[in-house]
């Protein structure tokens, strides 16, 4: 779907923010500026662009809460971030973007344990709930009938980042 560059993409932003010694940092706040940084200088797509902008948005929480972020606060977090990239982004929740991922962790934390495994579920839950909608955004909105059945790249990508199994290959 889209421009089908999210993979090479996704692996260079990650490349630079792995190559970024965050030793400097800090506190959580800090660093979350420093891999937004990284993250413009390393994409000019849609999708690079509003992970820069989540990053943004969780850095200016973690100040607004002395520099880091505590774990029953995240699923706020992350609707902290939801809103700040669908502002940015032009989006709605229900368009098969990455930002219904991102909801539906924030979701599944509100109900405890907050942990990698419980947003790993929920994205995988939501990749599959969204799989047979249409995009409504992006470059896929043009074929709605073709992207049904298909995986949104942003939303596929949550998933495997999470995904303990992937992890392990």
């Amino acid at each position: 779907l889209g421009d089908g560059d999210t993979g090479s993409m996704l692996l260079r932003i990650i490349k630079a923010m792995y190559e970024t010694d965050l030793t400097v940092a800090v506190n959580l706040a800090a660093a979350a500026e420093m891999l937004a940084k990284v993250t413009m200088t390393n994409t000019g797509s849609s999708l690079g662009t509003l992970t820069a902008t989540a990053l943004l948005s969780l850095a200016k929480q973690a100040k607004a809460n002395g520099g880091d972020i505590e774990a029953h606060e995240v699923a706020q977090v992350l609707r902290t971030i939801r809103d700040a990239v669908l502002a940015r982004g032009g989006a709605s929740l229900g368009d098969k973007t990455v930002i219904d991922s991102v909801e539906a962790i924030a979701e599944k934390l509100d109900c405890g344990p907050v942990g990698r495994r419980a947003a790993a579920r929920a994205a995988a839950a939501a990749l599959e709930a969204f799989r047979d909608r249409p995009c409504r955004i992006g470059r896929a909105r043009m074929f709605p009938e073709k992207s049904k059945g298909a995986d949104d790249p942003g939303m596929l990508a949550v998933a495997l980042l999470l995904d303990d199994e992937e992890q392990k290959k």
